[in-house]
């Protein structure tokens, strides 16, 4: 009964009340305007929710990150312009069906999908997290090194810039997260006699300048790209969509969910992949597949409810064993750090009223963003147009007070326009970012217990194998990397094949 009564507590707060249904609705803004990412939002505001109590400043980044997975649809949609990776599969048939004269029907197909899409993938982290934090209990040191290198690894092998700018990235992540003084001996690493260096790089510093940061510089230094809206005066945005319609799509809706569900449960998958995979299953299955490309509803279905599927599930390997499954899982991790709570099975031991609390704000965010879907996209679609010349600047300004505000320091500023340069050079040399901040956050995770494998065994390189999860773990890793070097090869050879049998 304790338990309840803290998590009634903790819901009546007036902060997880206000900053519930502004966070979805922030997010859906944020996701609809092109140039301004959901990852850069959470990068300017998580340093700001570091001064909220555990739940509500989780809440809002949560509230951002639900209603942004929404939001990206609106200007993929109307405009031809993905708010959100993710979102570039809507855009193609959401924008066919809005030069259709069929706008309001493609954004009700995208909404519906959205919440159906987000319950599901809810429902999915409240069912699995905790069996998983279950079986995390049994996990030690050895296990929890191979565990990590598995993720590593697989983050890297499924980045968009390739395996080995993958493994670049996650590499430099790891020693970025070596720097300071070391866990066991107390020695200094890469300190340069900084004492302002002798707790590591601040995370959230980092975290500001390298995803914040360079789009905002190569916004007014680099080459400049001209949207315009092919959708003005031919879009009806008042026509909805029909019950007989909705009938049609609601398979694809349930299969691109639990396709959501599935491949956001796996580390370094995330939305984007998610989208096109169920996308790819409907343009075979659905009723309309013939209209794919060209304006069919099933396809702004099947991405969007993949999309949203992604959304909780990505949770559950962070909330269960402490392994960021995306880039928003990452900074989530840093977050929870900061809060004082260890996300992985013990905290499904120790705090469980905080548990149950966070599942049932996640359950009204979903409600929240079909409300905010349903009477607020009227004019969220308005605000797509607001020239980035006015909100860069406001999102610099966000950028210096925010990594300023968390300790008070110069060198913090300092560590986030050094990360903004070089989150420049990574995007010039297409080295993975997200890759790189995965490495940064499970480098001590990592460290840490290849030092307890190697004290407890006396230096036994053996005892990093005696485990049959370990090994299965390692086992897995191999698998994934020579899956990524030889399935381009295969697919070459297959289309190769395919074309010579056209001749």
């Amino acid at each position: 009964m304790d338990i309840w009564s803290n998590v009634a507590s903790m819901l009546l707060d007036w902060q997880v009340i206000a900053f519930l249904p502004l966070g979805v609705l922030m997010g859906a803004i944020i996701g609809a305007i092109p140039g301004l990412t959901i990852t850069m939002s959470i990068s300017v505001l998580l340093p700001f929710t570091l001064f909220l109590d555990p739940l509500p400043g989780l809440v809002l980044i949560f509230g951002i990150s639900k209603g942004g997975l929404y939001g990206g649809s609106i200007s993929a949609i109307l405009l031809n312009v993905p708010g959100t990776p993710a979102a570039a599969c809507t855009m193609l048939d959401g924008h066919p069906l809005a030069r259709k004269g069929r706008a309001g029907e493609a954004l009700d197909a995208a909404l519906w999908a959205s919440f159906i899409g987000d319950m599901i993938s809810v429902l999915a982290l409240i069912l699995l997290a905790g069996a998983l934090a279950q079986l995390g209990l049994q996990f030690g040191p050895v296990e929890l090194f191979a565990l990590i290198v598995f993720s590593l690894t697989i983050i890297a092998a499924i980045s968009n810039a390739g395996l080995l700018r993958g493994m670049v990235g996650g590499t430099l992540g790891l020693l970025a997260g070596t720097v300071g003084l070391d866990l066991a001996y107390g020695s200094e690493r890469f300190t340069f006699g900084s004492p302002n260096l002798y707790d590591g790089i601040a995370f959230m510093p980092l975290l500001v300048g390298l995803f914040a940061l360079p789009d905002i510089l190569l916004y007014y230094f680099g080459p400049r790209e001209i949207h315009r809206s092919e959708t003005d005066n031919q879009t009806d945005a008042s026509r909805r969509l029909s019950l007989s319609n909705f009938r049609m799509i609601l398979p694809t809706i349930l299969k691109g969910s639990g396709i959501g569900v599935i491949l956001g449960a796996i580390p370094g998958i995330g939305a984007t992949a998610s989208t096109f995979v169920s996308y790819a299953e409907a343009k075979r299955s659905a009723p309309d597949r013939a209209e794919f490309g060209e304006g069919a509803l099933s396809g702004v279905a099947a991405a969007e409810s993949a999309n949203s599927g992604t959304g909780a599930s990505t949770l559950i390997p962070l909330l269960a064993l402490g392994i960021p499954g995306d880039i928003v899982g990452a900074m989530l991790l840093g977050a929870f750090y900061f809060h004082g709570l260890a996300p992985g099975p013990l905290l499904f031991t120790n705090n469980m009223d905080f548990i149950y609390a966070l599942y049932i704000t996640l359950l009204i965010s979903s409600c929240i963003v079909l409300v905010v879907g349903m009477y607020g996209t009227q004019y969220i679609r308005r605000i797509v147009d607001i020239p980035r010349d006015i909100l860069f600047p406001i999102v610099l300004m966000l950028t210096v007070l925010g990594s300023f505000a968390i300790s008070n320091s110069i060198f913090d500023v300092w560590i986030m326009l050094i990360a903004g340069i070089v989150g420049i050079g990574f995007r010039a040399l297409r080295i993975s970012e997200a890759a790189f901040l995965i490495g940064f956050v499970l480098s001590p995770l990592l460290e840490n217990n290849m030092q307890r494998v190697l004290i407890i065994s006396r230096g036994d390189m053996w005892a990093f194998f005696d485990s049959w999860m370990a090994i299965f773990f390692y086992a897995a890793t191999a698998i994934a990397i020579l899956m990524r070097i030889f399935m381009p090869v295969f697919e070459s050879r297959k289309a190769r094949l395919a074309h010579s049998g056209v001749r």
